[in-house]
């Protein structure tokens, strides 16, 4: 590689990341997630707006020429971010708050999921398939766009409005965490079922196989194991270079479903999840560390290449979009608001917990790219799960701020004593 090509290389993502950090920051000052703005700088560079202008061209040129080595900074940072919120994947509730979160989880995911696969058979049109996909797979595809809630961009709104502590986030955090699990094993079915319209079975049943074996032991058996050697007095790199001895997992996850045909999306989320595997304490630094690079570089130019991928010329379709964002968080919104009620909560709390699960987040933007990149969905119905999981995203943060700043508490306290902490706390307006 010339050193041409190289300084071409630089440009490209300097000007992916300094875009995805300003704006990332202003909509932070907006109390907006920061990962809308880091989406926009994909739009604002790419050929709806500033691509277009003659002095720009150089940008598409470069991003052209050097595809590959976009992919692999691309697929890095999503590795990365799965990895993360593997990571925080970790008992987020206390016992009391089981059945709450059992009825929310149960009710105000299950209905959405087994609603839209239902009904997915009447709903799906072939705008929404891409070339791979085939009705089962975009069936699924559908059914965890509708009920998927986000992670990452819920935990960070609950820090930004300082609410992380509350009861109401241990809920809703605790819910979301429950949900991708499921969904995120969905989604790999779907991928697994990508492909020509007439799968062979042996090859079907071997990926469909293969998922659910790796999914089933990378939540039970393997983080035990991981475990083990983690404290293991063998284990030099984990005492001495804990960074190197996290990604290593992570690579080696990824090497194994790699070798299983399994995405490796799934695998990184294994990772996070086996390497803290209830002892977070042992890896709190690495993991801290590993965040910094990647929230600092590699995750806001994933998102940003994401935005460089939405076609708002051609890849948007007006009715699909407003048709999917408005029966998606009607029918989240009424499900969570029924196992609401089942878990014993009324009034404000229903909605507060309504919209804040009806946030797709991160996960909602990852099951665009990976459902996009597998050639499932099409160029429209993936540009339509992006800016549902903006839109969604940008409510639930809005509609906090207000709460807050009105003074309402997000979850009736149960007792006098949470009365009291919740006078001082939830009702708190952020800084």
């Amino acid at each position: 590689m010339s050193n041409a090509d190289l300084t071409a290389i630089f440009i490209l993502l300097l000007a992916l990341v300094a875009t995805a950090q300003l704006l990332g920051w202003l909509f932070v000052r907006l109390r907006q997630p920061k990962v809308v703005g880091e989406i926009l700088a994909g739009v604002v560079l790419g050929p709806a707006l500033i691509g277009r202008l003659p002095f720009a061209s150089g940008l598409g040129h470069a991003a052209s020429q050097h595809k590959d080595i976009l992919d692999f900074v691309y697929w890095l940072g999503l590795l990365l971010l799965m990895f993360l919120s593997g990571a925080e994947t970790q008992q987020l509730f206390t016992r009391e708050e089981r059945r709450e979160v059992g009825w929310l989880t149960i009710v105000g995911t299950g209905i959405p999921f087994l609603l839209a696969l239902v009904l997915g058979p009447w709903l799906i049109h072939p705008s929404l398939a891409g070339p791979r996909g085939n009705r089962l797979s975009l069936i699924i595809i559908l059914a965890v766009g509708v009920a998927v809630t986000s992670v990452p961009v819920v935990s960070k709104i609950f820090a930004d409005l300082r609410i992380l502590h509350t009861r109401f986030a241990r809920l809703v955090l605790g819910v979301a965490v429950l949900e991708d699990i499921g969904l995120w094993l969905a989604l790999a079915v779907a991928t697994a079922l990508a492909g020509r319209t007439a799968l062979d079975p042996r090859h079907m049943a071997y990926h469909l196989g293969a998922t659910l074996v790796f999914f089933a032991l990378g939540l039970t058996v393997v983080p035990r194991v991981v475990k083990r050697i983690n404290k293991a007095r063998f284990n030099v790199i984990a005492r001495h270079a804990p960074v190197a001895y996290a990604m290593a997992v992570l690579l080696g996850y990824c090497v194994v479903a790699g070798a299983l045909d399994v995405s490796l999306v799934f695998a990184a989320f294994l990772a996070g999840f086996a390497v803290v595997h209830k002892k977070r304490r042992l890896f709190a630094d690495a993991l801290e560390a590993i965040g910094k690079v990647a929230f600092g570089f590699f995750i806001p130019v994933y998102f940003a290449i994401v935005g460089l991928k939405l076609d708002l010329i051609r890849g948007i379709s007006l009715w699909m979009m407003a048709a999917f964002i408005l029966g998606s968080c009607i029918v989240k919104i009424l499900s969570v608001s029924l196992a609401g009620r089942f878990a014993g909560f009324r009034g404000l709390d229903l909605v507060n917990l309504a919209i804040t699960t009806n946030a797709r987040g991160g996960p909602g933007i990852v099951l665009a790219s990976v459902a996009f990149d597998a050639g499932i969905i099409s160029p429209k119905f993936f540009t339509t799960l992006v800016v549902a999981a903006v839109l969604t995203s940008q409510l639930a943060g809005a509609w906090l701020d207000y709460v807050l700043r009105k003074g309402w508490p997000l979850l009736t306290p149960n007792s006098p004593s949470e009365l009291a902490a919740v006078s001082v706390d939830e009702t708190a307006p952020a800084a």
